[in-house]
């Protein structure tokens, strides 16, 4: 279906498919016994929000600040895990106004933001809960040693306003035995001075399927997975079915027998390539390639591209997450039916 009605370029959201994922895999953590806590960071919609904890997720899971004031103030959210260390006054200001309206957790990896935050819950009528990122071989954020994990914790735990509540890992895709050895180790340690471990936080899209193969994890956080894209279904983690985002695109050019161009560049499908060859896949139409974007406009190439101007194409993005930051309504559809536009809530909540 490509929707005479909507006008291109527009980002469609298939709720039946959108549905279909959350509970698929709110099964399977219930199957091993893995709380959830979806990461919002890829629909930042409230009511997306709602329908994963009222599936069984057991709280959300924000990437800053102002995205979380976003979700709370319009989703009604109770319990949310800020994996950013949070810098700053204006935020930490803010952050101790949202811990007044929900049950609130952060992470740390280094001593001055732990500073930051006990400068202001020192005085909170309720400790902030901090997990100690760690960096068991993704190379982002987070301590890299099992010893500095339990350092940190032992310095949570001796602030007034804080209380250590465990471990946060953004983990590598495939590691899975590495990554329960290194939380395992750190974990041990932590318990050994005294101080327990009641939250071991783990999650990524990418290594959903294997989330149990890690059992010393309590929960998982994931964000891709609402609506999937052309990255997971080149890793096999989805199938094209199973992509409920896609992006309305209308041709306006057709230069020559081998391309097209369409009305959306960077600004809707963005750049991000994630290793693929491409910038996303045309449904029904797999021999077109998406060579190349600029701002406002998209090259197709294809040995016969046999479109014209006028027809309507959708494309899967490669990277999701960003399609939504990217414009200020997404069009709700179920299966064949359109069902209106609604606001991306949490668009460009950055800081």
């Amino acid at each position: 279906m490509t929707f005479p009605d909507i006008d291109t370029p527009a980002v469609l959201v298939d709720l039946d498919i959108a549905e279909a994922n959350i509970d698929r895999f709110q099964a399977h953590c219930d199957e091993y016994g893995l709380k959830l806590r979806p990461h919002i960071k890829t629909h930042k919609l409230p009511r997306l929000a709602q329908r994963q904890i009222q599936a069984g997720a057991i709280g959300i899971t924000c990437q800053k600040v102002s995205e979380a004031e976003a979700m709370i103030s319009e989703g009604g959210i109770e319990d949310v895990l800020i994996t950013f260390n949070i810098f700053g006054a204006d935020k930490l200001s803010r952050l101790k106004k949202l811990a007044q309206k929900v049950r609130l957790s952060v992470v740390a990896d280094n001593v001055a933001t732990i500073d930051g935050l006990a400068g202001t819950f020192c005085d909170a009528d309720v400790p902030l809960t901090i997990l100690v990122e760690c960096d068991t071989g993704g190379a982002r954020c987070g301590v890299t040693t099992s010893e500095a994990a339990a350092e940190l914790a032992a310095y949570i735990d001796g602030q007034s306003g804080l209380m250590f509540g465990g471990l946060m890992t953004y983990p590598p895709t495939g590691q899975e035995p590495a990554v329960q050895d290194w939380l395992t180790k750190a974990k041990k340690m932590i318990e050994t001075s005294g101080v327990s471990v009641p939250i071991i936080s783990n999650g990524g899209s990418p290594g959903m399927w294997q989330a149990q193969d890690v059992p010393v994890a309590t929960e998982y956080r994931i964000g891709t997975y609402v609506y999937n894209d052309r990255s997971l279904q080149d890793r096999g983690v989805c199938t094209w079915d199973d992509c409920a985002l896609s992006v309305l695109v209308t041709v306006i050019s057709v230069p020559s027998a081998g391309r097209a161009v369409v009305d959306a560049g960077t600004k809707v499908l963005t750049s991000d390539l994630l290793g693929l060859d491409g910038h996303g896949h045309v449904l029904g139409r797999p021999d077109i390639k998406v060579a190349g974007l600029s701002e406002e406009h998209g090259v197709l190439t294809a040995d016969d591209i046999n479109l014209n101007v006028g027809d309507r194409l959708r494309i899967i993005p490669n990277h999701v997450c960003v399609v939504s930051n990217m414009l200020d309504e997404v069009q709700l559809i179920r299966g064949g039916t359109a069902l209106g536009a609604s606001p991306v809530v949490a668009r460009g909540k950055v800081w």
